[in-house]
């Protein structure tokens, strides 16, 4: 197959050959502007690039007309290249237009070398013929070798053939680095996608991986940094334009790269059609998109003035109030993970007022009850770069599926592996491990797309003394998942009536309006004053009603994980499910639990005789009640 592109390249060369340059030139804009209404992924990506770098200056119109002048401008480029080795001296230089020589001379003066910063603006195989006739220094480039052997070979005889120096990429850079010393000019391509070596810096205020090799040879050979373009100029001729340099004495690496995409986009914005389109420059990396973990990290710079443009995610967030809860460190680690990160959460209605409290979350999307996947999609279409799905259910994967976000991230499992582009898979441990929480699950998937977990602590609990009020404990007797996590309501209520009597305190009953049996058992045993809030609150009100408490005594529920959420401390009773899965994490709760031959079971409702529940005494969670409230004072 290399040998047939090779005689198909060879065969397109001698026609081009055979005509005058103006005749390639024409050629080559007539089927690029075919090319702009037949390629269509080229097409898309061409405005979708076009859109990120001059989409806040110029309306839609003008970004397509650019668009079908640039495919015109890179066929008439790329065919008239093939000509420009075959011109004579006398030829060449009486299409092209020099400007900025006095830099190079300057330079030759001052005993420096260069580091030429090229970029694929209108012919920039101008450079390899142009630059060994008018620089009175040694001129080569540093590039990478083309994927066919044949086709590359005679490149290089092209661009050898007045004495152009070829450094190739992977034998490394000292050779060009002595080359410069020497007083050379090697040029050095920045405008193309770097990949996991890059630095993510701004490129017309989006980030954009960034290759630091043009700075990193500046400092280390002392060399001028010149940047240079090849303008196309009318039919078969070009204004080629050096300089002036960048400074580069006493900057880092990082900011002389932030330095070289500013002179860029200027180049850019001089001609926008000339520049190369087609090239994903603000390609998404896989699977880290975010890039916390990234070798080189991120340079933004002052950024006041010109702020980045956000990178959108869309985090689909769980139906459960508890799995929601415990979901808000990966939440805070994905938005840590770039600073361009601008996270929605996409929840349930219900949930909403939790995640408007999270303020590392930029916007909460709510699904009304009853909304249909159709319609969930409809609000996600358009908007968003990536999605990441925390609930493991066909559903959760199909809505963004359906929006046609590109970047979908999530488990496997319920047949939904073809909706997803990344899938997280748990790695295999060498040794059998008990499962992890599942707050470290969430961590986990959040790591997999790049997010720094190190610093993800559970919020602290500020344990202040309350001087001159009775301490406010709030009780939860219910359970949504079933009866079989919820401990028994006699014993509710004589560990009420004994701390009550003990120490004097005020009372708060949560619960949903289903719990109001229960509640009506309890307060009716435990006779004691108690504010009833069973089925009377919203989430939101339930937050401050909590957040007034200084303990919460609970079963295992979403209240349990709110209340950790807010700083409160727990006592929290388990019985069929695993605390060390789903419980409040750090010293500031106390589990209270006893390990029976059935336990955990999962199960909603207990099919014996309800043994792990009934194995939990009054009098230890009495104890366990004051030496919570022991920390509050």
């Amino acid at each position: 197959m290399d040998q047939v592109g090779f005689a198909v390249y060879r065969l397109l060369g001698a026609a081009l050959k055979a005509l005058p340059i103006e005749w390639g030139f024409r050629l080559g804009a007539a089927l690029g502007w075919i090319g702009y209404y037949l390629a269509g992924p080229y097409r898309r990506l061409v405005l979708r690039n076009l859109t990120i770098a001059l989409g806040h200056e110029k309306q839609p119109a003008e970004l397509r007309q650019i668009a079908r002048q640039h495919f015109a401008t890179l066929g008439a480029n790329l065919f008239s290249s093939v000509k420009l080795p075959h011109l004579s001296e006398e030829e060449l230089l009486s299409r092209v237009t020099v400007e900025g020589l006095e830099t190079i001379d300057a330079g030759i003066a001052a005993g420096r070398g260069f580091v030429m910063i090229a970029s694929h603006i209108g012919s920039w195989e101008m450079f390899t013929q142009l630059t060994p006739r008018v620089f009175r220094c040694p001129v080569g480039g540093i590039f990478q070798a083309l994927g066919n052997p044949h086709i590359d070979a005679a490149v290089r005889r092209d661009r050898a053939q007045l004495g152009f120096s070829l450094f190739e990429r992977k034998e490394g850079f000292t050779k060009a680095m002595q080359f410069i010393r020497e007083g050379g000019a090697v040029g050095v391509l920045v405008d193309q996608h770097a990949g996991d070596a890059g630095l993510w810096c701004p490129f017309f205020n989006r980030l954009a991986s960034t290759s630091t090799l043009a700075a990193t040879l500046a400092l280390r050979t002392g060399a001028w940094l010149v940047p240079a373009a090849a303008y196309t100029d009318g039919i078969a001729r070009w204004r080629c334009v050096f300089g002036p340099r960048i400074e580069a004495d006493g900057q880092t690496a990082e900011v002389i790269t932030m330095r070289i995409n500013e002179v860029l986009e200027a180049q850019i914005r001089e001609q926008p059609a000339d520049w190369f389109w087609v090239h994903n420059r603000w390609k998404t990396p896989k699977p880290k998109f975010l890039l916390a973990t990234y070798k080189r990290g991120v340079s933004c710079g002052a950024g006041a003035e010109h702020p980045l443009q956000p990178f959108r995610i869309v985090v689909r967030g769980s139906n459960w109030l508890g799995d929601a809860i415990m979901s808000i460190p990966a939440v805070r680690a994905i938005k840590r993970g770039r600073p361009d990160a601008h996270v929605t959460i996409l929840t349930p209605a219900k949930l909403a007022d939790v995640w408007r409290r999270v303020k590392e979350v930029d916007e909460v999307l709510a699904i009304e009850r009853g909304e249909s996947v159709f319609a969930v999609a409809r609000k996600l279409r358009g908007k968003f770069e990536a999605a990441i799905i925390l609930p493991n259910s066909l559903r959760t994967a199909l809505e963004p599926w359906l929006a046609g976000i590109p970047r979908r991230v999530g488990s496997s499992g319920h047949h939904r592996k073809p909706l997803l582009d990344q899938v997280y898979v748990e790695k295999k441990k060498k040794e059998p491990e008990p499962p992890p929480h599942q707050e470290e699950q969430y961590l986990a998937l959040a790591k997999f797309v790049g997010a720094d977990i190190s610093n993800s602590p559970t919020p602290n609990v500020t344990h202040g003394k309350r001087t001159g009020l009775r301490p406010t404990i709030g009780v939860c007797p219910g359970a949504e998942y079933g009866p079989a996590k919820r401990w028994l309501p006699e014993r509710f209520a004589e560990t009420m009536r004994t701390v009550h009597v003990e120490i004097g305190c005020e009372w708060k009953v949560f619960g949903v309006e289903k719990d109001r049996p229960i509640a009506d058992a309890i307060l009716a045993a435990a006779d004691i004053p108690a504010t009833d809030l069973v089925g009377k609150t919203t989430l939101s009100e339930l937050m401050e009603h909590l957040a007034s408490c200084d303990l919460l005594l609970t079963n295992d529920t979403g209240t349990m994980h709110l209340a950790a959420f807010l700083g409160v401390p727990t006592v929290a009773l388990f019985g069929s499910t695993e605390h060390a899965l789903t419980g409040p994490r750090g010293p500031a709760h106390r589990i209270v639990r006893h390990h029976v031959e059935c336990s955990p079971c999962f199960l909603r409702e207990c099919p014996i005789d309800f043994r792990c529940m009934h194995a939990i005494e009054v009098s230890e969670v009495v104890a366990a009640v004051h030496a919570q409230l022991a920390l509050r004072t």
